[in-house]
């Protein structure tokens, strides 16, 4: 008889990556829309920017978990239910009576960049809910991913403080991905300087050319990412859609992605983070190895574009 194959541990060190955010509905409107034009209709997708990074870093084989909350409703059951058929731990996500699960209604101009506006309590009473269990949450994890949508309230903000400091007192890697949305800051001003912020304290940010220059008010990728780096982080990852990605700090490497037939950008940088999140965990952390990394992020941020929905 042949032995039984044993169990396989996962890569990386086995620990969970968390990612400190939301989960919502978008409700698309699945089709490019003309200024001023209605949009008639809308369907429902799985989504909230660490949702997509957290089922990114599922789908990549490693173990992933959303630390946030949802709403007791038919919409927050069916998100955490889609969560965990994606093999991303739900143990941290808080189940919440009397608060309404977040919904984005998300449409597309002409040039087939998004539109959000969300609609709820937004995200405050969902981070609230997660100090019961904040540090054991993070304790239990080898890195932290984080973004700037949760440093728009005082709530939600007071709570990605609070995760960033236990991780970096437990000497994990903080992973930032801004994923600036204008309509959620009152202006660029808040936005930059709350980016900032998360910026100085990460070890490692992802973001995309508009984002860097929001930030540094540079242009030039290559030229932003390593002001980026002046900032504190260790690497700087900067994307440029269908162009080519760029690298500083730990090391400054290059990757063309290949070009693919995109229905929708939405959740493709998401999908990038968690690429790179779980890469760099196969390489132990090991951030002058990023180049090895940049063909999997491309691939996974590729995997969303044939569809509206961001996962």
């Amino acid at each position: 008889m042949e032995p039984e194959p044993q169990p396989q541990e996962p890569p990386g060190d086995g620990r969970t990556i968390a990612c400190l955010g939301e989960a919502i509905v978008d409700l698309i409107c699945e089709r490019n829309l003309a200024e001023g034009e209605a949009p008639g209709s809308f369907v429902p997708w799985a989504g909230g920017a660490l949702a997509n990074v957290a089922v990114a870093v599922a789908r990549s084989g490693l173990p992933a978990a959303l630390v946030g909350g949802v709403g007791a409703d038919g919409w927050g059951s069916r998100l955490a239910r889609g969560l965990e058929e994606e093999g991303v731990s739900t143990e941290w996500l808080a189940i919440l009576e009397g608060v309404d699960t977040p919904v984005a209604l998300v449409e597309f101009g002409p040039d087939n960049e998004p539109f959000f506006q969300v609609y709820g309590e937004h995200i405050g009473p969902t981070m609230a809910a997660t100090s019961g269990f904040l540090e054991r949450a993070i304790t239990a994890s080898q890195a932290l991913v984080v973004g700037s949508n949760t440093m728009v309230g005082e709530t939600e903000r007071e709570v990605t403080r609070q995760a960033i400091g236990l991780a970096r007192a437990a000497g994990l890697p903080v992973l930032l991905d801004p994923n600036h949305r204008p309509n959620r800051w009152r202006g660029d001003d808040p936005a930059r300087e709350r980016s900032r912020e998360l910026v100085a304290a990460a070890t490692v940010v992802k973001l995309n050319r508009s984002e860097a220059e929001l930030i540094t008010g540079i242009r030039e990728p290559l030229e932003a990412a390593r002001a980026l780096v002046g900032l504190g982080p260790q690497l700087v990852v900067v994307t440029d859609g269908e162009g080519e990605v760029v690298t500083a700090g730990a090391a400054e490497a290059r990757h063309q992605p290949q070009v693919v037939e995109t229905v929708s950008p939405l959740g493709a940088g998401d999908a990038f983070m968690g690429g790179l999140a779980a890469g760099l965990a196969r390489l132990g952390w090991d951030l002058s190895r990023v180049g090895e990394v940049l063909p999997e992020a491309a691939t996974a941020a590729a995997s969303v574009c044939g569809r509206w929905g961001a996962q």
